[in-house]
Protein backbone atom coordinates (compact mmCIF):
# COMPACT_ATOMS: atom_id res chain seq x y z
CA UNK A 1 0.00 0.00 0.00
CA UNK A 2 1.36 3.48 -0.93
CA UNK A 3 2.09 6.29 1.45
CA UNK A 4 -0.82 8.34 0.10
CA UNK A 5 -3.41 5.70 1.23
CA UNK A 6 -4.42 4.91 4.78
CA UNK A 7 -5.92 1.61 5.96
CA UNK A 8 -9.35 2.29 7.46
CA UNK A 9 -9.95 -1.24 8.65
CA UNK A 10 -12.88 -1.68 6.21
CA UNK A 11 -10.98 -3.06 3.28
CA UNK A 12 -11.40 0.14 1.25
CA UNK A 13 -8.33 2.37 0.49
CA UNK A 14 -8.55 5.86 1.83
CA UNK A 15 -7.41 8.56 -0.67
CA UNK A 16 -4.97 11.15 0.53
CA UNK A 17 -7.22 14.03 -0.28
CA UNK A 18 -10.75 14.73 -1.43
CA UNK A 19 -11.47 13.84 -5.02
CA UNK A 20 -13.24 16.51 -6.97
CA UNK A 21 -15.69 15.29 -9.59
CA UNK A 22 -15.12 18.26 -11.77
CA UNK A 23 -11.35 17.98 -12.33
CA UNK A 24 -8.06 16.77 -10.99
CA UNK A 25 -7.53 16.18 -7.33
CA UNK A 26 -7.34 19.33 -5.34
CA UNK A 27 -9.24 21.52 -7.85
CA UNK A 28 -12.82 22.68 -7.27
CA UNK A 29 -15.68 22.06 -9.76
CA UNK A 30 -15.93 25.14 -12.00
CA UNK A 31 -19.77 24.69 -12.47
CA UNK A 32 -21.82 27.24 -10.49
CA UNK A 33 -24.57 24.73 -9.53
CA UNK A 34 -22.19 21.95 -8.64
CA UNK A 35 -22.91 20.28 -5.27
CA UNK A 36 -20.56 20.36 -2.42
CA UNK A 37 -17.86 17.74 -2.93
CA UNK A 38 -18.19 16.64 0.68
CA UNK A 39 -21.83 15.70 0.10
CA UNK A 40 -20.84 13.46 -2.83
CA UNK A 41 -18.20 11.62 -0.90
CA UNK A 42 -19.08 7.96 -0.52
CA UNK A 43 -17.61 7.98 2.94
CA UNK A 44 -19.50 11.03 4.15
CA UNK A 45 -21.95 10.14 6.90
CA UNK A 46 -25.62 10.25 5.85
CA UNK A 47 -27.86 11.51 8.62
CA UNK A 48 -27.36 13.67 11.68
CA UNK A 49 -23.89 14.89 12.50
CA UNK A 50 -21.84 12.56 14.59
CA UNK A 51 -20.46 13.99 17.84
CA UNK A 52 -16.86 15.10 17.61
CA UNK A 53 -14.45 13.26 19.85
CA UNK A 54 -12.65 15.03 22.56
CA UNK A 55 -8.89 15.44 22.66
CA UNK A 56 -8.38 12.39 24.85
CA UNK A 57 -10.48 9.93 22.71
CA UNK A 58 -9.32 8.67 19.36
CA UNK A 59 -11.37 9.85 16.42
CA UNK A 60 -13.71 7.30 14.87
CA UNK A 61 -13.00 6.41 11.34
CA UNK A 62 -15.54 7.46 8.73
CA UNK A 63 -18.25 4.83 8.06
CA UNK A 64 -17.60 2.84 11.29
CA UNK A 65 -19.90 3.15 14.29
CA UNK A 66 -18.23 3.41 17.67
CA UNK A 67 -18.68 0.44 19.94
CA UNK A 68 -18.06 -0.34 23.53
CA UNK A 69 -14.74 -1.80 24.52
CA UNK A 70 -16.34 -5.05 25.72
CA UNK A 71 -18.49 -5.69 22.58
CA UNK A 72 -17.44 -7.91 19.73
CA UNK A 73 -17.82 -6.22 16.37
CA UNK A 74 -18.12 -8.00 13.02
CA UNK A 75 -16.36 -5.76 10.57
CA UNK A 76 -17.69 -7.63 7.57
CA UNK A 77 -19.03 -5.25 4.96
CA UNK A 78 -20.97 -5.63 1.76
CA UNK A 79 -20.34 -3.76 -1.39
CA UNK A 80 -22.95 -1.41 -2.77
CA UNK A 81 -23.78 -3.84 -5.56
CA UNK A 82 -24.65 -6.56 -2.99
CA UNK A 83 -21.64 -8.80 -3.91
CA UNK A 84 -19.68 -10.47 -1.08
CA UNK A 85 -16.37 -8.87 -0.20
CA UNK A 86 -13.42 -10.01 1.81
CA UNK A 87 -13.08 -9.16 5.45
CA UNK A 88 -9.87 -8.16 7.12
CA UNK A 89 -8.66 -11.77 7.13
CA UNK A 90 -9.34 -12.18 3.41
CA UNK A 91 -12.48 -14.42 3.81
CA UNK A 92 -15.50 -13.94 1.59
CA UNK A 93 -18.55 -12.52 3.32
CA UNK A 94 -22.05 -13.29 1.81
CA UNK A 95 -24.06 -10.36 0.66
CA UNK A 96 -26.84 -9.31 3.02
CA UNK A 97 -30.37 -9.27 1.53
CA UNK A 98 -31.82 -5.89 0.73
CA UNK A 99 -34.36 -4.85 3.35
CA UNK A 100 -36.42 -2.85 0.89
CA UNK A 101 -36.85 -5.81 -1.50
CA UNK A 102 -38.12 -8.11 1.28
CA UNK A 103 -40.52 -5.44 2.55
CA UNK A 104 -42.05 -4.89 -0.92
CA UNK A 105 -42.52 -8.65 -1.42
CA UNK A 106 -44.59 -8.93 1.80
CA UNK A 107 -46.71 -5.92 0.83
CA UNK A 108 -47.36 -7.42 -2.59
CA UNK A 109 -48.59 -10.67 -1.05
CA UNK A 110 -50.94 -8.75 1.22
CA UNK A 111 -52.29 -6.71 -1.70
CA UNK A 112 -52.95 -9.84 -3.73
CA UNK A 113 -54.77 -11.46 -0.79
CA UNK A 114 -56.91 -8.37 -0.27
CA UNK A 115 -57.78 -8.22 -3.96
CA UNK A 116 -58.75 -11.89 -3.95
CA UNK A 117 -60.95 -11.38 -0.90
CA UNK A 118 -62.59 -8.34 -2.52
CA UNK A 119 -63.28 -10.29 -5.70
CA UNK A 120 -64.82 -13.19 -3.75
CA UNK A 121 -67.06 -10.75 -1.85
CA UNK A 122 -68.23 -9.13 -5.08
CA UNK A 123 -69.05 -12.51 -6.64
CA UNK A 124 -71.05 -13.62 -3.59
CA UNK A 125 -72.97 -10.34 -3.52
CA UNK A 126 -73.72 -10.57 -7.23
CA UNK A 127 -75.05 -14.12 -6.87
CA UNK A 128 -77.13 -13.11 -3.88
CA UNK A 129 -78.76 -10.05 -5.42
CA UNK A 130 -79.29 -11.46 -8.91
CA UNK A 131 -80.50 -15.04 -9.36
CA UNK A 132 -81.30 -14.62 -13.05
CA UNK A 133 -78.23 -13.34 -14.97
CA UNK A 134 -80.31 -12.71 -18.09
CA UNK A 135 -82.50 -10.12 -16.37
CA UNK A 136 -79.47 -8.06 -15.39
CA UNK A 137 -78.59 -7.54 -19.04
CA UNK A 138 -82.19 -6.89 -20.15
CA UNK A 139 -83.19 -3.44 -21.22
CA UNK A 140 -85.80 -1.45 -19.35
CA UNK A 141 -88.26 -1.67 -22.26
CA UNK A 142 -87.95 -5.46 -22.28
CA UNK A 143 -88.50 -5.63 -18.54
CA UNK A 144 -91.65 -3.52 -18.86
CA UNK A 145 -92.92 -5.80 -21.63
CA UNK A 146 -92.20 -8.92 -19.56
CA UNK A 147 -94.03 -7.42 -16.58
CA UNK A 148 -97.00 -6.54 -18.79
CA UNK A 149 -97.12 -10.09 -20.15
CA UNK A 150 -97.04 -11.51 -16.64
CA UNK A 151 -99.91 -9.22 -15.59
CA UNK A 152 -101.96 -10.26 -18.63
CA UNK A 153 -101.29 -13.93 -17.91
CA UNK A 154 -102.34 -13.45 -14.29
CA UNK A 155 -105.58 -11.81 -15.41
CA UNK A 156 -106.33 -14.71 -17.77
CA UNK A 157 -105.64 -17.23 -15.04
CA UNK A 158 -107.91 -15.34 -12.65
CA UNK A 159 -110.68 -15.39 -15.26
CA UNK A 160 -110.19 -19.11 -15.76
CA UNK A 161 -110.40 -19.67 -12.01
CA UNK A 162 -113.64 -17.68 -11.79
CA UNK A 163 -115.11 -19.57 -14.75
CA UNK A 164 -114.23 -22.92 -13.17
CA UNK A 165 -115.70 -21.84 -9.86
CA UNK A 166 -118.94 -20.80 -11.62
CA UNK A 167 -119.05 -24.15 -13.41
CA UNK A 168 -118.52 -25.94 -10.11
CA UNK A 169 -121.36 -23.98 -8.50
CA UNK A 170 -123.62 -24.71 -11.45
CA UNK A 171 -122.78 -28.38 -11.33
CA UNK A 172 -123.35 -28.48 -7.61
CA UNK A 173 -126.60 -26.56 -8.02
CA UNK A 174 -127.64 -28.81 -10.88
CA UNK A 175 -126.75 -31.87 -8.85
CA UNK A 176 -128.72 -30.56 -5.92
CA UNK A 177 -131.59 -29.72 -8.25
CA UNK A 178 -131.48 -33.15 -9.82
CA UNK A 179 -131.34 -34.79 -6.40
CA UNK A 180 -134.25 -32.70 -5.18
CA UNK A 181 -136.20 -33.54 -8.32
CA UNK A 182 -135.36 -37.20 -7.87
CA UNK A 183 -136.48 -37.10 -4.25
CA UNK A 184 -139.69 -35.37 -5.23
CA UNK A 185 -140.30 -37.84 -8.03
CA UNK A 186 -139.70 -40.72 -5.64
CA UNK A 187 -142.12 -39.24 -3.14
CA UNK A 188 -144.76 -38.70 -5.81
CA UNK A 189 -144.21 -42.20 -7.12
CA UNK A 190 -144.70 -43.59 -3.64
CA UNK A 191 -147.89 -41.59 -3.20
CA UNK A 192 -149.20 -42.68 -6.56
CA UNK A 193 -148.22 -46.25 -5.80
CA UNK A 194 -150.18 -46.12 -2.57
CA UNK A 195 -153.19 -44.56 -4.29
CA UNK A 196 -152.93 -47.05 -7.13
CA UNK A 197 -152.63 -49.90 -4.67
CA UNK A 198 -149.33 -51.12 -6.02
CA UNK A 199 -147.43 -50.31 -2.81
CA UNK A 200 -148.22 -51.30 0.77
CA UNK A 201 -148.81 -48.55 3.31
CA UNK A 202 -148.75 -48.05 7.06
CA UNK A 203 -149.92 -45.22 9.27
CA UNK A 204 -152.47 -44.22 11.87
CA UNK A 205 -156.02 -45.23 11.12
CA UNK A 206 -158.82 -47.46 12.20
CA UNK A 207 -160.68 -50.66 11.41
CA UNK A 208 -164.41 -50.74 10.62
CA UNK A 209 -166.17 -54.12 11.04
CA UNK A 210 -169.65 -54.79 9.55
CA UNK A 211 -171.74 -57.54 11.15
CA UNK A 212 -174.91 -58.58 9.43
CA UNK A 213 -178.28 -58.72 11.25
CA UNK A 214 -181.62 -59.79 9.83
CA UNK A 215 -180.47 -58.64 6.43
CA UNK A 216 -177.03 -59.29 4.92
CA UNK A 217 -174.58 -56.47 4.44
CA UNK A 218 -175.24 -55.33 0.91
CA UNK A 219 -172.71 -54.01 -1.57
CA UNK A 220 -174.42 -50.60 -1.42
CA UNK A 221 -173.73 -50.28 2.32
CA UNK A 222 -170.05 -51.18 1.82
CA UNK A 223 -169.72 -48.77 -1.11
CA UNK A 224 -171.30 -45.98 0.95
CA UNK A 225 -168.82 -46.65 3.77
CA UNK A 226 -165.89 -46.49 1.31
CA UNK A 227 -167.16 -43.20 -0.13
CA UNK A 228 -167.59 -41.68 3.36
CA UNK A 229 -164.10 -42.74 4.33
CA UNK A 230 -162.59 -41.26 1.16
CA UNK A 231 -164.43 -38.04 1.83
CA UNK A 232 -162.99 -37.99 5.39
CA UNK A 233 -159.40 -38.21 4.13
CA UNK A 234 -158.70 -41.91 3.88
CA UNK A 235 -155.46 -42.50 2.00
CA UNK A 236 -155.29 -46.28 1.71
CA UNK A 237 -157.90 -49.03 2.30
CA UNK A 238 -158.39 -52.73 2.04
CA UNK A 239 -161.35 -55.02 2.79
CA UNK A 240 -161.20 -58.49 4.32
CA UNK A 241 -163.87 -61.22 4.59
CA UNK A 242 -164.57 -63.74 7.29
CA UNK A 243 -162.42 -66.23 5.41
CA UNK A 244 -159.39 -63.82 5.63
CA UNK A 245 -159.51 -63.06 1.94
CA UNK A 246 -158.36 -59.47 1.39
CA UNK A 247 -158.72 -57.07 -1.55
CA UNK A 248 -157.05 -53.68 -1.98
CA UNK A 249 -159.53 -50.86 -2.50
CA UNK A 250 -158.56 -48.27 -5.11
CA UNK A 251 -160.45 -45.72 -7.17
CA UNK A 252 -161.64 -48.27 -9.72
CA UNK A 253 -162.68 -50.95 -7.19
CA UNK A 254 -166.30 -52.13 -7.62
CA UNK A 255 -168.67 -54.04 -5.24
CA UNK A 256 -171.35 -56.50 -6.16
CA UNK A 257 -173.78 -58.65 -4.16
CA UNK A 258 -172.98 -62.36 -4.30
CA UNK A 259 -174.82 -65.55 -3.52
CA UNK A 260 -175.96 -66.36 0.04
CA UNK A 261 -175.14 -62.91 1.40
CA UNK A 262 -171.63 -62.89 -0.01
CA UNK A 263 -169.91 -59.89 -1.52
CA UNK A 264 -168.05 -59.67 -4.83
CA UNK A 265 -165.11 -57.22 -4.73
CA UNK A 266 -163.07 -56.81 -7.92
CA UNK A 267 -164.45 -60.16 -9.00
CA UNK A 268 -163.40 -61.92 -5.82
CA UNK A 269 -165.94 -63.45 -3.47
CA UNK A 270 -165.84 -62.40 0.21
CA UNK A 271 -168.01 -63.73 3.03
CA UNK A 272 -169.04 -61.80 6.13
CA UNK A 273 -168.33 -60.35 8.49
CA UNK A 274 -166.42 -57.70 6.50
CA UNK A 275 -163.61 -55.55 7.92
CA UNK A 276 -162.27 -52.38 6.25
CA UNK A 277 -158.79 -51.29 7.32
CA UNK A 278 -158.16 -47.64 6.49
CA UNK A 279 -155.24 -45.21 6.99
CA UNK A 280 -156.08 -41.63 7.83
CA UNK A 281 -157.22 -39.47 10.69
CA UNK A 282 -159.17 -41.86 12.92
CA UNK A 283 -161.37 -39.25 14.61
CA UNK A 284 -162.40 -37.55 11.35
CA UNK A 285 -163.23 -40.82 9.61
CA UNK A 286 -165.20 -42.12 12.59
CA UNK A 287 -167.22 -38.94 12.73
CA UNK A 288 -167.95 -39.16 9.01
CA UNK A 289 -169.35 -42.67 9.36
CA UNK A 290 -171.49 -41.72 12.39
CA UNK A 291 -173.31 -38.79 10.82
CA UNK A 292 -177.11 -39.02 11.22
CA UNK A 293 -178.64 -41.04 8.40
CA UNK A 294 -175.21 -42.25 7.38
CA UNK A 295 -173.66 -45.68 7.01
CA UNK A 296 -173.76 -46.65 10.68
CA UNK A 297 -177.42 -45.61 11.01
CA UNK A 298 -178.37 -47.54 7.83
CA UNK A 299 -176.63 -50.78 8.90
CA UNK A 300 -178.13 -50.61 12.34
CA UNK A 301 -181.53 -49.92 10.81
CA UNK A 302 -181.19 -53.24 8.91
CA UNK A 303 -180.46 -55.07 12.19
CA UNK A 304 -176.70 -55.12 11.71
CA UNK A 305 -173.87 -53.50 13.66
CA UNK A 306 -170.73 -51.43 12.95
CA UNK A 307 -167.69 -51.67 15.27
CA UNK A 308 -164.71 -49.26 15.21
CA UNK A 309 -161.17 -49.92 16.33
CA UNK A 310 -158.55 -47.14 16.31
CA UNK A 311 -154.99 -48.09 15.42
CA UNK A 312 -151.84 -46.11 15.98
CA UNK A 313 -150.26 -48.11 13.19
CA UNK A 314 -152.69 -49.51 10.69
CA UNK A 315 -151.22 -51.67 7.92
CA UNK A 316 -152.62 -51.95 4.43
CA UNK A 317 -150.64 -54.77 2.87
CA UNK A 318 -152.88 -56.04 0.08
CA UNK A 319 -151.71 -55.04 -3.42
CA UNK A 320 -153.62 -54.35 -6.62
CA UNK A 321 -152.42 -55.38 -10.01
CA UNK A 322 -151.25 -52.33 -11.94
CA UNK A 323 -153.84 -51.12 -14.39
CA UNK A 324 -152.71 -50.79 -17.97
CA UNK A 325 -154.28 -47.73 -19.49
CA UNK A 326 -155.48 -48.09 -23.06
CA UNK A 327 -156.81 -44.64 -23.83
CA UNK A 328 -155.73 -42.09 -21.24
CA UNK A 329 -152.39 -40.23 -21.79
CA UNK A 330 -150.74 -37.49 -19.72
CA UNK A 331 -151.09 -33.98 -21.08
CA UNK A 332 -147.71 -32.84 -22.44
Amino acid sequence: MSDEQTDTGTGWPQPAGPVRPGGPAGEPDPRPDAPDPDELSPLAPQGPAQPQPSGDEPAAEPGVEPVDDGATVDLSVVSRSGEPVADSDGLAVPAAPAAGRSRWSTAGVMIVALLALLGFTLVVQLKTTSTDPTLGATRQEDLVRILSDLDARENRLQQDIRALEDSQRQLQSGEQGRQAALDEATRRADELGILAGTLPAVGPGLTVQFDAGVKAISADRVLDAVQELRGAGAEAMQISGGDRATVRIIASTYFLDGDNGSLMVEGRRLSGPYTITVIGDPATMRTALNIPGGVVASVRGDGGNVTFGEREVAEVSALHVPIKLEHARPVS
